[in-house]
């Protein structure tokens, strides 16, 4: 078997540095014999229960695989490619279906997680290769080893004989073995970003005496922040930047550094680079430009950087971004280039546009939306979202979470890891290039619907719980919210207003965006009516009248907040000439200071903007119960407009109902047959990809419980009379041509025929047909007939980088006329199953539309979730069509009347714990 050279990968360590796990070669033998000897004599003794053993034969071995019968590992560090660990298996010969498995780590590289990421890839290999067993021999003072295999998640089975104990465990990832592969996968994320969030000390390689330059502003930013930490300058040609002492050389700095920060032209990055490895930099910043945005040869200069910084277990963020900031006290790090440092907050943002970054920290300034972290990744060479977004669920200064993305690397795991953080700290995103999302295959119904837009972000942030925003001014909005006031428990909306018109306006963008109005109860319409003016309007919104004082805002949030008749409150003033903003703006604070988990949102329509009394600072005198037992202020947000308010409040509680929602579970299905599939789908693909014959995709959705309407294949037009007549009653006829696509269009389909003879004619007269649109017939498929239903489409797309992405909806003729479709992202879940059905603008059609019979919406989420386990299974199904799904009433089941199935090699998955290079 040749080299499996897909099986090579970068892996995180504990610790947050990197080193390369590939399978070993013939040629590794020497440098696994310097591994083995450089062991200490209790690893030894541990790994050979010997303290003479024979090195060469381990080393041997270890090396002289053939991927099949015996399999190997190998951990590699540094430019030369040291060896620091190694793992292999091989199979018992009476029982192949076994293997012993052996583990080997240098000592210097224990208690990281090495052994543990090694054990999962051997694992992974075993079971491709057929070995569903792992049995080890373990000295009893072992209890490191013994420790490896239990952290990893498998389930053991331990034995104990007279010196020895031995270990088995299924080669099989359990979800709990998974679960605990992604849990090491977050410490090291967290391990990474905090030696370069919070570093002891950090060097700027570029900086400059000129401030009116990046590497002169830069190095300015970190003394002006007053970062905790030695700051070092590093520039050839100065001897003084900025009154501190300067460095030629990195090598050259007195003490540690564990965060560089380099800022010089785009050709002497890759050197710099390795100098800071030399120098044991734990993290990298690369603000330099000229790299895989410029093209090809930039392209090229990236990918060595990034090999400098694996080699040397070296983080990266970059290149071609703003930098990093951190407004922790302990640690005050501004190492960018802009002009002013945010203010401190609890708001972490991760900004792919270094640009857009500058503009970013000066808007959430002038807002007061204070951060706790902000990174801009450029081209996220190695740091991304994913590691952000682990760091951010662990850090216990921020609350929320924003992001500009651009672009995702692994967008499945962008949504294990969102749906995991959503469920403690929002995460709110702004995706740009929705017009452009991908060049998807159009030549099926499922195809054509999600061509040319973004359905597959929406379905993935929809399955993550991430609320998009279509602006990042409504990023901000929502932002501002969420960092302030606490979630809203309900859609039910009280608002607040002195003058009609804007309140009119709140309550439509209200009701628009999935929010509701309701009508006050008469108990509290009577309790307003005390105080307020006889014209006022007591329904909901409550007019206050435009001359109202800054007392009837107070008592009138008192009542409402204290009614339990909203879930949140929007309160809108415009100042007349009477009546002061800024009394207004502290009535607001005390008539919602007992709003306990009930947000306020203020809308203030003046062009003298809001005033700061709606947010003062503790200093300054909030009112009672204003200031949460943790001493931070309780902002009340405030908005230009009252439709911006709206939109923000029902972000929040689509947020709040996802979080609400029970996540459901992937089942486990009956009756399937996923080795049968496998090999029809590998036969299939020897010729090459293409659209699966009748007869092949029947049985493909027979290997899954996909139910399909009885059939017959016929050759002529009498053999498709025939198998009429075995079939029974009225059946369709359908024309099978080579690159027949849409049969309908074609004239290539006729319903509903009974008798030979009317078949037969059917057959004849569409063969004549079909060839003249420049298509030869080749068969014919008789189907009988179903009983009335709904018809319903189901289909998948293969998207490159997202996976199966599943859609249903309104099937038949006109689907992509009614494009009446929801769409999710594989694993489907059983709650991702009802919520794409009952998400349907036809639902009703289902429900018993009209006097209709409710049809059979259970065996429709069984179908979805058996079409989403085959795609998940078998990526070589690029592309599926059942359309349509006759769906029949309750308790008759969900049938195919036509499928389509498309397939084609799928690329190898990376290995377990791998980053992409």
């Amino acid at each position: 078997m040749e080299y499996p050279r897909h099986r090579e990968a970068d892996v995180v360590l504990r610790d947050g540095s990197t080193v390369h796990v590939r399978p070993s070669r013939p040629e590794d033998a020497p440098a696994v014999r310097e591994l083995l000897g450089g062991l200490s004599e209790e690893s030894t003794w541990l790994r050979f229960f010997s303290g003479f053993p024979d090195l060469d034969a381990s080393a041997r071995w270890a090396t002289e695989v053939d991927y099949r019968r015996r399999y190997g590992l190998v951990a590699t560090i540094g430019r030369d490619g040291e060896v620091v660990g190694h793992a292999g298996w091989e199979r018992e010969s009476e029982r192949p279906e076994r293997a012993e498995v052996a583990f080997v780590v240098a000592d210097r590289m224990q208690g990281r997680g090495l052994g543990t990421i090694l054990l999962g890839q051997l694992a992974e290999v075993a079971g491709e290769a057929g070995v569903t067993v792992f049995v080890a021999e373990v000295l009893p003072e072992n209890h490191r080893m013994v420790g490896v295999f239990r952290d990893s998640g498998f389930p053991l089975t331990t034995h104990t004989v007279p010196g020895l104990i031995l270990v088995e465990f299924p080669t099989s990832l359990t979800p709990a073995a998974r679960e605990r592969f992604e849990r090491r996968e977050q410490a090291a994320a967290v391990a990474a970003m905090r030696a370069m969030l919070a570093p002891r000390a950090v060097a700027v390689v570029g900086a400059s005496r000129d401030r009116g330059g990046v590497g002169g502003q830069l190095f300015h930013n970190l003394l002006a922040a007053g970062f905790q930490g030695p700051v070092y300058p590093v520039n050839p040609r100065a001897d003084v930047v900025q009154s501190v002492v300067a460095y030629r050389s990195v090598l050259e700095v007195p003490g540690p550094v564990d965060l560089a920060v380099v800022v010089v032209p785009a050709a002497g990055v890759v050197e710099a680079a390795r100098a800071c490895a030399e120098k044991g930099a734990r993290g990298l910043v690369v603000i330099s430009a000229g790299f895989a945005e410029t093209g090809p040869d930039g392209a090229a200069r990236q990918r060595e950087l990034l090999r400098v910084c694996r080699d040397a277990g070296m983080r990266l963020i970059g290149p071609n971004c703003l930098g990093i900031v951190n407004t922790a006290p302990e640690v005050q790090l501004d190492a960018t280039f802009g002009p002013m440092l945010p203010q401190r907050g609890r708001v972490g943002f991760m900004s792919q546009s270094g640009a857009l970054g500058l503009a970013i920290i000066d808007y959430a300034n002038a807002l007061g939306l204070g951060l706790s972290s902000f990174v801009s990744v450029g081209n996220k060479a190695d740091i991304s979202g994913n590691d952000l977004l682990d760091y951010w669920e662990e850090d216990g200064g921020t609350d929320v979470v924003l992001l500009y993305l651009e672009s995702f690397g692994n967008p499945r795991k962008f949504a294990r890891v969102a749906r995991r953080v959503g469920h403690s700290k929002p995460i709110v995103a702004v995706k740009s290039g929705r017009s452009a999302a991908g060049a998807r295959a159009s030549s099926s119904h499922t195809g054509a619907l999600l061509a040319g837009s973004d359905v597959t972000v929406d379905a993935l942030f929809r399955q993550a719980g991430v609320i998009r925003t279509d602006t990042l001014a409504e990023l901000f909005d929502v932002a501002t919210l969420l960092a302030n006031q606490p979630r809203p428990g309900g859609r039910r909306v009280a608002i607040v207003t002195n003058a009609g018109g804007p309140g009119i306006l709140c309550a439509d963008a209200c009701e628009a965006d999935g929010l509701e109005v309701p009508a006050l109860s008469d108990g509290l319409r009577e309790r307003l009516a005390a105080f307020l003016p006889a014209e006022a309007s007591l329904a909901n919104p409550v007019d206050l009248l435009a001359a109202a004082p800054a007392a009837h805002y107070r008592q009138a949030l008192e009542l409402v907040v204290s009614s339990g008749e909203a879930d949140a409150v929007i309160v809108i003033f415009i100042p007349p000439l009477a009546t002061d903003p800024a009394a207004v703006a502290r009535a607001i604070h005390e008539g919602t200071a007992a709003a306990e988990g009930l947000p306020v949102l203020a809308v203030f329509m003046s062009a003298q903007g809001v005033p700061a009394e709606l947010n003062p600072e503790p200093a300054s005198g909030v009112p009672t119960g204003t200031v949460p037992e943790d001493g931070r202020v309780r902002r009340i947000p405030s908005y230009r407009f009252p439709e911006e308010a709206a939109r923000a409040l029902a972000r929040a509680v689509e947020y709040g109902v996802w979080r609400a929602t029970p996540p459901g579970h992937v089942p486990e299905l009956e009756g399937l047959r996923r080795d049968e599939a496998s090999g029809l789908l590998a036969a299939a693909l020897a010729e090459g990809p293409r659209w699966l014959a009748p007869d092949e995709v029947a049985l493909l959705l027979d290997c899954y419980g996909l139910p399909l309407a009885p059939w017959r294949l016929a050759g002529t037009p009498e053999a498709a009379a025939a198998a009429a007549g075995e079939l029974g009653g009225p059946v369709a006829v359908k024309a099978v041509a080579p690159g027949l696509v849409h049969k309908t269009e074609a004239g290539a389909v006729r319903l509903g025929l009974a008798g030979a003879e009317r078949v037969h004619a059917a057959a004849a007269e569409m063969a004549d047909g079909v060839a003249a649109a420049g298509h030869h017939v080749e068969r014919f498929l008789v189907q009988r007939m179903l009983p009335a239903g709904v018809e319903m489409l189901v289909g998948v797309v293969h998207d490159p980088s997202f996976g199966p992405v599943v859609a249903c909806g309104a099937g038949g003729t006109a689907v992509e006329l009614l494009r009446d479709v929801q769409v999710r992202i594989t694993p489907l879940t059983d709650a991702d199953a009802s919520a794409m059905v009952r998400s349907l603008v036809t639902y009703p059609l289902l429900d018993g539309y009209r006097g209709a019979p409710p049809a059979d919406v259970p065996a429709l989420e069984d179908l979805l979730l058996r079409v989403g386990a085959l795609v998940e299974a078998h990526p070589e199904v690029a592309e599926l069509d059942l359309n349509p799904v006759m769906v029949l009433p309750r308790g008759q089941g969900a049938v195919v009347v036509d499928a389509r199935v498309r397939v084609e090699a799928a690329p190898p998955p990376l290995p377990l714990a791998a980053r992409r290079r």
